[in-house]
């Protein structure tokens, strides 16, 4: 069930309504059954993945809790990561892995004969997966207690507003709040409803509109060159933080209005002043989970430098291969981890340089030449995460070089690509108003919070105002249906 669909208009409001008409002692049981219905409208048969790792995690729970104080407990946690990891290799890597055993023993002039695998990926197990296995590490370290409910810990690997694109949520965090349903809210579920038509203005007046220009020149790269290519990457790096971005806040918006508040996955990333930044701001969830469960158990910053950069390489290497199954994923994390490498490397060069040229680094002039370094860097590795591989990717890299066609600029040659004059206008403005409202939030201004503030006539003429935009300028996909949210393929 896709949050911009007919589906979910009609579903959400019935899960709302029946639940806070139940008694609280039994709204958990509700949510879990709609929770379940949500997932199963993908594909029912692979709720036995989502059931399966529930039952892995919560039994390991209880075991963890069981042998406390003994050395069994490492081998619980083995057995848990194990069992839900090998699941998660079999859908997501076993064809990769077979590939690349069949090139490897081509070269030994052998020839490798195995089976196809030819499965479906189903949506959202990476996201239900490392959620429920940070219960089991959290468990495991003491930080929180291991749940005794079975249906309730099902909720929280199930949560519908984060199940199948996360923000992958902590148990210290979700597990607690689902223990002590709150009472309904105006002014909370206010706030959530706006958070939900800020998430849909993202999806369907941004990213959807944007898509159309990226997926033309990227899907036919060998017709395009150049400016072409530089044009959509832009466009592209609006196009993934508006969709995955959207997603987040649709989802934190509906739990908001159920009394579940869930983390904050973005954190106007793009106003970054350094590569390092933009990932403490982008997809903050995964990167957190990253840096709790990998780094810091690697050793983190604890063992010398050089420890340092390969625990911070592995942890990008690992985020790639998370995103997917191609060797253009892991390119793209690793170009990411060797960005902060290298800048932390060249720190004392690059302050010494700035002290040489009397700059100011608090001007600024001196923090939007680093904000927009930081933003050419990330897109440039974009590249690698669009492309249909990591040869196109280098193909596309090397046109966007020697780009020699400016002038397609101004002649008219990019409302060929899928979007007329208009359209085209109005993404620009539609992107002035993400960083607008981006640049108030690193401010500290939220306008969520502006508009609370003022009377009930104007508030309800801005969200009625909202609604019919984004009904009219919203883009819903050939003959009007709902298209798909990019991470739901991760």
């Amino acid at each position: 069930m896709l949050f911009n669909s007919a589906h979910f208009i009609i579903f959400f409001p019935v899960v709302i309504l029946v639940y806070f008409v139940l008694p609280q002692r039994g709204r958990y049981l509700w949510l879990l059954a709609a929770s379940y219905y949500f997932y199963m409208s993908w594909n029912p048969k692979y709720i036995v993945l989502l059931i399966f790792s529930t039952a892995v995690t919560y039994a390991s729970g209880r075991l963890l809790e069981r042998f406390s104080g003994t050395a069994a407990r490492k081998l619980i946690v083995a057995a848990s990561f194990l069992l839900n990891l090998g699941v998660l290799f079999y859908f997501k890597y076993a064809g990769m892995a077979a590939d690349i055993l069949v090139r490897v023993f081509a070269k030994l002039h052998i020839v490798l004969r195995v089976p196809a695998f030819d499965v479906v990926l189903p949506v959202g197990i990476s996201f239900f997966t490392f959620q429920a296995l940070s219960y089991t590490v959290d468990v495991y370290r003491g930080e929180i207690y291991a749940e005794k409910n079975f249906f309730r810990y099902a909720l929280y690997v199930s949560f519908f507003p984060q199940l199948v694109a996360g923000p992958i949520e902590r148990s210290k965090n979700l597990l607690k709040q689902l223990a002590v349903p709150k009472p309904f809210d105006f002014e909370r579920a206010r706030d959530g409803f706006l958070l939900m038509l800020w998430g849909y203005f993202l999806k369907l007046v941004l990213a959807d509109r944007i898509a159309i220009i990226v997926n033309e020149v990227y899907n036919n790269h060998t017709d395009y060159q150049g400016w072409y290519f530089i044009v959509a990457t832009v466009l592209f790096a609006f196009q993934i933080y508006c969709d995955f971005a959207g997603y987040s806040t649709i989802a934190i918006g509906a739990a908001r209005i159920l009394g579940v508040q869930l983390m904050e996955n973005f954190d106007a990333p793009y106003t970054a002043q350094s590569v390092a930044e933009f990932w403490r701001r982008w997809h903050i969830s995964l990167t957190s989970w990253f840096r709790d469960y990998l780094y810091i158990p690697l050793g983190g910053n604890r063992k010398g430098k050089l420890r340092k950069n390969a625990n911070r390489l592995i942890v990008f290497l690992a985020s790639g291969l998370w995103h997917g199954a191609s060797i253009h994923f892991v390119v793209w994390g690793g170009i990411n981890g060797l960005y902060q490498i290298i800048g932390e490397t060249l720190m004392p060069v690059r302050e010494k340089l700035t002290k040489l040229l009397r700059l100011n680094p608090e001007s600024l002039g001196f923090r939007l030449w680093k904000t927009a370094a930081t933003f050419v860097l990330v897109d440039l590795s974009w590249v690698y995460f669009r492309a249909e591989g990591f040869r196109t990717a280098n193909m596309i890299v090397r046109s966007m070089l020697t780009a020699d066609n400016p002038w397609i600029l101004f002649d008219g040659s990019l409302y060929e690509l899928g979007l007329d004059g208009k359209n085209f206008h109005l993404m620009l403005i539609a992107i002035l108003v993400l960083l607008a409202v981006d640049l108030a939030k690193r401010c500290g201004i939220t306008i969520r919070e502006i508009v609370a503030k003022q009377d009930y006539l104007f508030r309800w003429l801005f969200i009625a105002s909202a609604v019919v935009f984004i009904l009219i300028f919203g883009v819903w996909g050939p003959g009007y249906s709902a298209s798909s949210f990019i991470y739901f393929q991760f």
